[in-house]
């Protein structure tokens, strides 16, 4: 059954059409078309098709599309953009904490929400926050100095930027 509905994703509204069995991965990838988010093992396990709906990380292969409507949903290209990286962003660069890239977007919303409520987590904290986002390529130590070097960057003057606002 299809149904006509309003998605407000990186702060920018798409009206469009989406079945009711239509998996929210699937719509911000073919009907959106912001291909950042990537659809891994598709039954939740992964992260990699990890957003924040309401500022909460939600795998989005298991989230129906249509119960996103009239949410905020922040993908990873409205975290950032080549011209201007968020902070966490411009810290997994410097660290190579990025490899392959697949499990990055996943794990930098993960890694933004948890920021967003702790601005000061602990090694134990920053493991927590990520651990629904498995990277294959890693052994996560990059990846944690980085979300330290963020925060860190982050309470000394750069500013979370607001989820959902169009870039």
């Amino acid at each position: 059954m299809k149904k006509d509905i309003n998605l407000k994703v990186n702060g920018k509204i798409y009206a469009i059409q989406v079945d009711s069995k239509d998996m929210l991965v699937d719509v911000i990838r073919d009907k959106v078309g912001l291909t950042g988010t990537k659809e891994g093992c598709g039954t939740g396990e992964c992260g990699a098709c990890t957003v924040l709906i309401n500022s909460e990380p939600v795998n989005s292969c298991l989230y129906l599309a249509i119960r996103a409507e009239g949410k905020e949903i922040l993908t990873i290209e409205g975290l950032g953009n080549p011209a201007s990286l968020h902070p966490l962003q411009q810290a997994f660069v410097e660290n190579g904490a990025v490899q392959c890239g697949f499990c990055a977007p996943g794990m930098l919303l993960s890694a933004h929400a948890l920021l967003v409520k702790n601005p000061n987590p602990s090694e134990q904290e920053i493991r927590k926050g990520i651990s629904g986002n498995i990277c294959r390529c890693s052994g996560y130590v990059k990846v944690i100095k980085s979300i330290q070097q963020a925060a860190a960057r982050l309470q000394q003057g750069a500013v979370l930027q607001n989820e959902g606002r169009e870039r």
